[in-house]
């Protein structure tokens, strides 16, 4: 349901100087960079990607924003690199929504920060209620984006006019909230904090699984109660993933992962029993019924049987705890509630002053000896910031020598 409040602030449906031709030739090319590299100032950067529709993450549009430049829009499909771009750039502060969406994208194309400022960590940082560029821009800049397609394909060419206004319209105001957001942090006295993140991001990657362990992601394969059936599984999910890559669209497409956990299942031998399983009835399905049941009789015969689970070094869920490791269950209850009474009062959520799978790690592999110089030295191995260190290792420290009773269980 709309909020009555929001619908009476001014709606944005398009950038102040309109929105400009898609560049897609090399002397557009040149021409952006050249007169991104006469602008000055910090540069607002955006990209949109394909995802559901194409396989992988690639960008299809990249939005730059610079003051005395304008907005550009660059379909990036026709080159092999974006280096005139990240020239004229040069080392000026780029401004990003939710950065580690697009970083990688973007690197592909040869582009990458010097330096960065995302208003989304900076709008949890500073404890806005919601994070999203439209709340954002509602709470700080007291206006509307007309927001919409964000799940389009923007593979599709030409790109409609309407969506390249939505496009646009990403970058357009990234610049005032960056000025508005910067004032509430240092207002909070959280702006060293916010530049420890940002550098931090600057190196984002997402985390990377082997492909050979990819498959393990399918949706519904706890249902598979067989090594033999999880080696089928495996089989059918290479099979598509190689289809859809050939292809250049994404996996899903050609199968949900509904069908490939019921086939797993089900183990049909003949192309009638295929067909009969839930989610091969289409004609994708029907016509590439050989490829599938290739996949099967590979898992049926495979000699190397997959376990039910992968082995990744991080600790076990911690509802598994209590009795496997009272004590660490203990210690990890303890400091997580007094972590989140600290976030409250540094006005931000918890998994901002620390990321539970850092709270997770020392608890479950706490160091030899407790002390707050051990602890300090644990959380800074596990990823966390100098920041969140001077926050967090006293109260955990804390909490791993004295915890609490668990009272409530």
């Amino acid at each position: 349901m709309a909020d009555p409040e929001t619908e009476e602030l001014p709606l944005i449906t398009e950038p102040d100087g309109g929105v400009p031709t898609v560049i897609d030739s090399q002397r557009g090319l040149a021409r952006a960079a050249e007169a991104l590299a006469a602008g000055y100032g910090p540069v607002a950067v955006d990209a949109e990607r394909a995802s559901g529709f194409r396989y992988g993450q690639r960008a299809f549009l990249v939005q730059v924003k610079r003051a005395q430049s304008g907005i550009w829009l660059i379909d990036p499909e026709p080159f092999e690199t974006l280096d005139p771009i990240q020239e004229a750039l040069g080392n000026s502060e780029w401004i990003l929504h939710a950065a580690t969406q697009d970083l990688p994208c973007l690197a592909e194309l040869g582009m990458y920060p010097h330096q960065l400022f995302d208003t989304e960590l900076a709008a949890r940082l500073a404890g806005l209620p919601r994070v999203g560029l439209g709340a954002v821009v509602e709470h700080l800049l007291g206006l509307r984006l007309a927001k919409e397609h964000s799940a389009a394909d923007w593979s599709r060419r030409p790109l409609p006019a309407e969506w390249l206004r939505y496009a646009a319209l990403d970058v357009e105001l990234l610049m005032a909230l960056r000025e508005k957001l910067s004032a509430l942090l240092e207002a909070q006295g959280k702006t060293e904090w916010a530049k420890q993140e940002f550098d931090h991001l600057r190196f984002f990657e997402p985390t990377s699984i082997p492909r050979s362990d990819r498959w393990r992601k399918t949706s519904g394969l706890s249902k598979l109660n067989s090594p033999r059936k999880l080696a089928v599984l495996r089989e059918l999910w290479n099979a598509r993933e190689s289809l859809a890559e050939n292809r250049d669209v994404a996996p899903t497409h050609l199968l949900p992962d509904r069908a490939l956990v019921a086939a797993a299942d089900a183990l049909p031998r003949t192309v009638p029993q295929l067909t009969a399983v839930p989610g091969f009835q289409g004609r994708a399905a029907k016509r590439e019924a050989p490829r599938w049941l290739r996949a099967i009789q590979d898992g049926v015969a495979a000699e190397d049987l997959p376990s039910r689970q992968r082995s990744t070094g991080a600790p076990p869920p911690p509802r598994t705890w209590k009795d496997r490791n009272p004590l660490a269950f203990r210690q990890f209850r303890t400091a997580r509630d007094r972590l989140a009474r600290r976030a409250e009062q540094l006005q931000m959520m918890p998994e901002s002053l620390l990321a539970p799978a850092v709270l997770k790690q020392i608890c479950w592999t706490p160091p030899i000896v407790i002390d707050p110089d051990t602890v300090a030295a644990a959380l800074k191995e596990y990823g966390a910031r100098p920041w969140q260190v001077n926050e967090t290792s006293a109260i955990i420290t804390v909490a791993m020598l004295d915890p609490d009773e668990l009272i409530d269980l």
